[in-house]
């Protein structure tokens, strides 16, 4: 491990810190100078496991944030930027970000939990219901599966809609989080119901009604789950965090899981970084996706192979990674993992990029990201005074 790497990731989540919670990154890109939903939650985890009481008041002031504009219908902020004059509240841009409802019930929860503070939560409880309201109105066919339009999440420039796998499972440990203040047997019912439609959906050999039994039929599996579906059929890429919060959800039988921790183990030492990409393969000029993900782009395409979503290595991603192996007993493969974390961290003077060529090792994105901090203090944390999310 670098010298100093947890404690430099630590000052970066300091240097994020605002009034109104932790920014994206600490450097002066003005779309990053805010407070966003799933990054603040995702920082909000680790200054949980840090134990640091001054980052743990920043989560509170994130989630309070983010609640303070939850909009009529149910919508969390996809970010906030404080002026001094007003709030600029945005829901998203292309499409609205269906997960920054669902972290925002996450960091909810386990803000409560971690800090013992169960009025919190309810506190919150009408801005929860609303938001599970929300989601089950983004069902659209009452199904039990969220119907997620392109751009609709964290990989907004990538080639993932409809029943996106990354999508359910977060819904899915928003709904676990919450239940474990609120016991409703609604919400038992519900929660069953959507792991038997993932299980039913993105696993092979099901036997279960599909949603779209010929795209499920015609799909070659491979030995992790696709990263979505829709009516136009799969896509198949390996979703990193999506299969890592399906390892820590405990989706799919012991062996399926074994032989995911299997491909995803193989895939990462055979890369120069030692780091899971986002998604792979790359996509390439000529493929069919190629396209949908060349003109999926507000500003500039960044999705080149190998870099940013497209196949690019995020240390953010690589944490979640981390947490999945301890969650399966392996803290000597999560030891190796947070070098790799860190030593991507450390890059051009602990520059905390969003991401890397998982090819070249070149840095991509803005620098001094907190999340990709985040990562560092996560696993860490995990390993060293054994810190636990409550799944």
């Amino acid at each position: 491990m670098p010298t100093g790497s947890y404690q430099k990731a630590i000052d970066l989540l300091r240097q994020c810190t605002t009034p109104a919670g932790f920014m994206a990154s600490a450097e002066n890109v003005s779309n990053y100078k805010r407070v966003w939903a799933r990054d603040g939650v995702i920082c909000g985890l680790a200054a949980l496991a840090s134990g640091e009481k001054d980052l743990i008041t920043t989560f509170r002031n994130t989630l309070e944030t983010l609640a303070k504009y939850q909009h009529e219908l149910g919508t969390i902020p996809s970010n906030v930027q404080i002026t001094d004059a007003e709030a600029e509240v945005s829901y998203g841009g292309l499409a609205g970000r269906v997960d920054a409802v669902t972290w925002f019930i996450i960091g909810i929860c386990q803000y409560g939990h971690s800090t013992k503070d169960v009025e919190f939560v309810a506190q919150y409880q009408s801005h929860i219901l609303k938001a599970l309201r929300l989601l089950d109105a983004w069902e659209f066919n009452n199904k039990h599966l969220l119907y997620v339009p392109l751009s609709g999440n964290w990989a907004d420039e990538y080639i993932t809609d409809g029943y996106v796998l990354y999508d359910q499972l977060l819904r899915l440990w928003a709904l676990k989080s919450y239940q474990f203040f609120n016991k409703d047997l609604a919400i038992t019912s519900k929660i069953k119901k959507i792991e038997s439609q993932i299980e039913t959906n993105f696993l092979p050999n099901a036997t279960a009604e599909k949603y779209h039994e010929k795209a499920y039929q015609e799909h070659e599996f491979d030995k992790f789950m696709p990263c979505s579906f829709s009516p136009s059929g799969y896509k198949k890429p390996f979703d990193a965090f999506a299969n890592s919060l399906a390892l820590l959800l405990n989706i799919g039988s012991d062996a399926y899981q074994l032989e995911l921790l299997h491909y995803m183990n193989q895939l990462q030492q055979s890369l120069p970084m030692k780091l899971l990409p986002a998604f792979w393969p790359p996509i390439e000029k000529g493929d069919a996706d190629w396209n949908l993900l060349k003109n999926n782009c507000k500003y500039e395409f960044r999705n080149y192979p190998n870099e940013f979503h497209n196949g690019g290595s995020w240390p953010m991603v690589n944490g979640f990674y981390g947490l999945a192996l301890l969650c399966k007993n392996k803290p000597e493969e999560a030891i190796d993992l947070l070098k790799q974390i860190n030593n991507a961290n450390a890059q051009k003077n602990f520059a905390f990029y969003e991401n890397f060529n998982s090819i070249s090792a070149e840095p991509n994105g803005v620098p001094f990201c907190a999340w990709s901090a985040a990562a560092t203090v996560l696993v860490h944390q995990s390993l060293t005074v054994n810190f636990k999310l409550l799944v």
